[in-house]
């Protein structure tokens, strides 16, 4: 991963390094995913491969507005329910992860860090509803200011795929675009290439009582078109989120204080 004086991620910082670090800047950014099914073409860790992502771009862009911020280590588990008949999925509970989160908040204010933005790729309404509860707790205690952008909100939705808003949005030509601009390397292209389009509305299926990806209707654990995907139209969605990320940490600001 890149070190630089654009991006500062803990794992790779010694301790020297993030206490300098937060003489200068109150912010970090908590990637968050999972690791769970998202078809035969693409890995396990996909949304965290994009929580990352978004992460790093939106680091190299605060600065450029004069913001530091920490991005801390990926959260690789979460509450992942829908994927568990699939091979490879990893589910945890949903107090087990608002335990984590509390502690990862509690934990960066502690060192200085007061305004955090989670950056959660994984919308399993179960998973996303916990990280939002933790972060409401941790905002109500006073010891930080917690931010939890959604993409799902139709403020950030309208910014990203028509095949998002239809609601295939899990393995399709969203998540595989943004995987291909990411970690090509990762996407086993020729499967990708021969998959036909999944076309239902998952959000809705869930609504209806669905408690898997195959009680939802798919039997690969993907949902639109991965076929269509493309690095170009990676870039693209990569773009909206970093809006999302940057507009979040800037609003945060306004009401904690901090930045460079």
């Amino acid at each position: 991963m890149e070190q630089s004086g654009q991006v500062h991620y803990l794992g790779h910082m010694t301790w020297p390094e993030v206490a300098e670090l937060s003489q200068r800047t109150n912010v970090a950014l908590v990637p968050t995913g999972a690791t769970e099914a998202h078809g035969p073409h693409l890995p396990l860790e996909t949304d965290v491969i994009i929580a990352l992502g978004s992460c790093y771009r939106a680091a190299r862009r605060l600065w450029e507005e004069n913001i530091e911020c920490l991005i801390t280590p990926p959260l690789f588990y979460g509450v992942t329910n829908f994927g568990l008949p699939f091979a490879g999925t990893i589910s945890i509970s949903e107090q087990a992860l608002h335990e984590i989160i509390v502690g990862i908040c509690r934990s960066l204010a502690q060192h200085g860090f007061t305004a955090i933005v989670i950056s959660n790729h994984h919308l399993e309404p179960a998973h996303f509803d916990t990280i939002k509860q933790a972060a409401r707790e941790v905002t109500a205690s006073g010891v930080a200011r917690v931010a939890v952008p959604d993409v799902r909100d139709p403020r950030w939705a309208a910014t990203l795929s028509e095949e998002f808003r239809a609601g295939a949005r899990h393995g399709g030509s969203y998540e595989t675009s943004l995987v291909m601009a990411e970690r090509p390397e990762l996407v086993r292209d020729a499967i990708r290439a021969a998959l036909s389009p999944v076309w239902i509305d998952l959000p809705r299926k869930i609504r209806e009582g669905a408690r898997s990806f195959k009680e939802a209707g798919s039997e690969h654990a993907y949902f639109g078109n991965p076929a269509v995907a493309s690095v170009e139209e990676g870039e693209r969605l990569f773009a909206a989120l970093v809006d999302m990320l940057v507009t979040t940490v800037k609003e945060l600001l306004t009401t904690s204080g901090g930045g460079r």
